[in-house]
């Protein structure tokens, strides 16, 4: 059966999927909804060191592709992956992640030569997301959209017309970093008061931590303070949802989506997020069109669905080219589409007896 592999590589877990399509590729035809065919997980390991989450995710892979041809009597005819930090997408460059200690990976083609030729897309694990629900989830028919998950940190991934567009330095999408308190706390990033120290789910989870005394509580306890009637946690929360929706007005001012489709952790509150998100972003908003705010559909499956998106969408692109007489997937090919533009020196990369290379017990199969 004709299948892709993909991959949605995260700070402490690795979720992978063999996707198929509900309609079949020919000449430039685009793929319908993604379907799984088979799926698993595995820790990334970032406790060993960068090198070895690099060895973990090129040898997942691999058993993928063994797996697929294996089962569904075929190999995989592209692969997709997703990876947090700042991506090269266009060169196939990891280019940073603070949480796995990587610099200038040339993820792609190291992938490509694992995968004995393979053609691969690489994503930022955020726009992975958003495409994945834009296409198949919350965002499904809606032409203009903005996808805020709402974990860790926040970041944005803005939809048009069934693409998310990543900007002129693959930094599109940003929100999490807009400053919505002058002055404020610091972030890491060099300013103060941006969203994310304000609104993400570990935000939260640090101001009820202080708010409580308890140490131990976090964003979901909260959420639970707050549907109790709890001052302190209403105050905490009224805090997070009012910043959230100065970041999401200056956001809609700018973009103008049609929907907003909000998820992550903080998300899982349900309506004790939305009905008060809605009501302090129709507050703030003048001019501007209120949009849609909706919890996203796909919840952490979204990466490694989307990371399947890209590698069909590589393969409809590949066979586009092959049509019009451009170039192939061939990934020595320097143009090609899914291939590095320019080599790249690979990471020094020790792969030890105990690396998994082969499906071990946390591995979890559909």
């Amino acid at each position: 059966m004709r299948h892709v592999i993909a991959l949605d590589v995260g700070g402490t877990g690795m979720k992978a999927a063999l996707v198929g399509a509900d309609t079949a590729l020919s000449g430039g035809t685009d793929p319908g909804p993604p379907k799984l065919l088979h799926e698993a997980r595995r820790p990334t390991g970032r406790e060993r060191g960068p090198e070895a989450v690099v060895e973990s995710i090129l040898a997942f892979a691999e058993d993928l592709l063994a797996y697929g041809e294996e089962h569904l009597g075929e190999s995989a005819v592209a692969a997709g992956v997703a990876v947090p930090g700042i991506v090269d997408a266009e060169n196939g460059i990891a280019a940073y992640a603070a949480n796995l200690g990587w610099r200038d990976v040339p993820m792609r083609r190291l992938l490509s030569e694992r995968l004995h030729g393979v053609p691969v897309a690489l994503g930022h694990d955020v726009r992975t997301g958003g495409l994945a629900e834009g296409r198949v989830g919350a965002g499904r028919g809606a032409d203009r959209f903005l996808f805020v998950p709402l974990g860790t940190g926040i970041a944005g991934a803005i939809g048009i017309d069934g693409r998310v567009e990543p900007g002129a330095h693959g930094f599109a999408g940003e929100i999490g970093h807009i400053v919505v308190r002058p002055g404020g706390v610091a972030c890491p990033c060099g300013q103060r008061g941006c969203l994310e120290r304000l609104a993400s789910a570990s935000a939260v989870t640090l101001a009820w931590a202080e708010a409580s005394g308890d140490p131990d509580a976090d964003a979901a306890d909260c959420a639970k303070a707050v549907e109790s009637g709890d001052p302190r946690a209403l105050a905490v929360w009224r805090n997070a949802v009012e910043a959230l929706a100065d970041g999401l007005v200056t956001a809609l001012t700018l973009l103008d989506p049609r929907m907003l489709i909000i998820g992550g952790g903080l998300a899982e509150a349900g309506e004790t997020l939305f009905v008060p998100l809605r009501a302090a972003v129709e507050e703030r908003v003048t001019f501007q069109k209120l949009p849609e705010i909706v919890p996203a559909a796909l919840g952490d499956t979204a990466g490694c669905l989307g990371a399947g998106l890209l590698a069909w969408d590589l393969v409809a692109e590949t066979a586009r080219a092959a049509g019009s007489g451009g170039p192939s997937a061939d990934p020595d090919h320097d143009t090609a589409p899914g291939t590095d533009a320019a080599p790249h020196t690979a990471p020094s990369l020790s792969p030890s007896p105990g690396s998994d290379s082969a499906p071990d017990s946390s591995e979890v199969t559909a």
